[in-house]
């Protein structure tokens, strides 16, 4: 609908948030991934969980921004096989594995998101099959050093997260909910013409 909207508009249409993808989020993502590391290109980043909107727009990131991603999946919610087939011819380092370690193993940046999205539905054992996939403490120990957590929130503690780590020292939640301004209104200078 957003794109049919922008073919027969003659105005900007920003896509802020739909079920395919989540572009502005990533935006702020890169923000805040580059305030901490002074750039993502190369940056290891990890995904965990559902292989949703988000991490739909986090691939298309990791081509443009080039930088290596592991996306962490199970099988039942991966990511959507035409964008992966999309980064590949374009190029881009990406990794889907349905083992939680190995996707987080020295990533600089670990994500996630909730696992029930608005309309989703929690009959299907989605909270069951994704439990392995939850950031924890030990997970996070996986991961580099100084690695750093973010979730675009809001966040379920306890399910996708544990309070540990999304209050914890690596966690830059709240820098990078501040950076969803910025983003955002940068992107609509970009839209006015006005940078």
């Amino acid at each position: 609908m957003v794109q049919e909207l922008a073919d027969a508009g003659d105005v900007p249409v920003i896509n802020a948030l739909t079920d395919r993808s989540h572009p502005c989020q990533l935006m702020a993502d890169m923000l805040t991934i580059e305030e901490r590391f002074g750039s993502v290109e190369g940056r290891q980043v990890a995904w965990l969980g559902d292989g949703n909107n988000v991490a739909t727009s986090l691939i298309e990131a990791a081509v443009r921004f080039n930088f290596p991603l592991t996306l962490g999946c199970p099988d039942a919610f991966a990511p959507p096989a035409d964008v992966l087939a999309w980064a590949k011819a374009e190029g881009g380092d990406i990794t889907v594995t349905d083992d939680p370690q190995a996707a987080a193993k020295d990533a600089q940046v670990v994500i996630t998101d909730t696992w029930v999205s608005m309309g989703d539905d929690t009959s299907d054992g989605r909270m069951k099959t994704l439990a392995p996939f939850q950031v924890n403490d030990e997970l996070m120990a996986e991961a580099a050093s100084d690695a750093i957590f973010l979730h675009c929130l809001p966040a379920h503690r306890g399910e996708e997260v544990t309070a540990s780590v999304l209050d914890g020292p690596q966690s830059l939640i709240w820098d990078q909910a501040e950076n969803r301004l910025h983003a955002q209104k940068a992107i609509l200078a970009w839209c006015l013409g006005a940078i």
